[in-house]
């Protein structure tokens, strides 16, 4: 699913008009977005956590050449699903 198709499953699960749906999804993303920036976590219980993940730095190999590379210490952002999400995903596999 794209953007576009949650835009259109948005609006029709809420019976609104796809504008909206189209703001509020980009509302959402915003807020998750300045929640990470700022160094904080966001649960949604039952569906899952947004986290930032500090990785270390860290040596690595250039695949072309071989070449030993340093790698600096960065921050990813990350998703843990929450177990209700979980079980809804291996239930749909039975």
């Amino acid at each position: 699913m794209n953007r576009k198709e949650l835009i259109d499953a948005l609006a029709d699960k809420t019976c609104g008009t796809k504008a909206d749906a189209d703001r509020n999804i980009a509302a959402l993303i915003d807020i998750i977005t300045n929640t990470l920036k700022k160094g904080d976590s966001l649960t949604l219980v039952g569906f899952g956590t947004f986290e930032v993940r500090k990785r270390a730095a860290r040596t690595g190999r250039n695949p072309a050449t071989g070449e030993e590379i340093k790698i600096k210490a960065s921050k990813q952002p990350a998703f843990k699903a929450g177990k209700a999400l979980k079980d809804a995903v291996n239930s749909a596999k039975k």
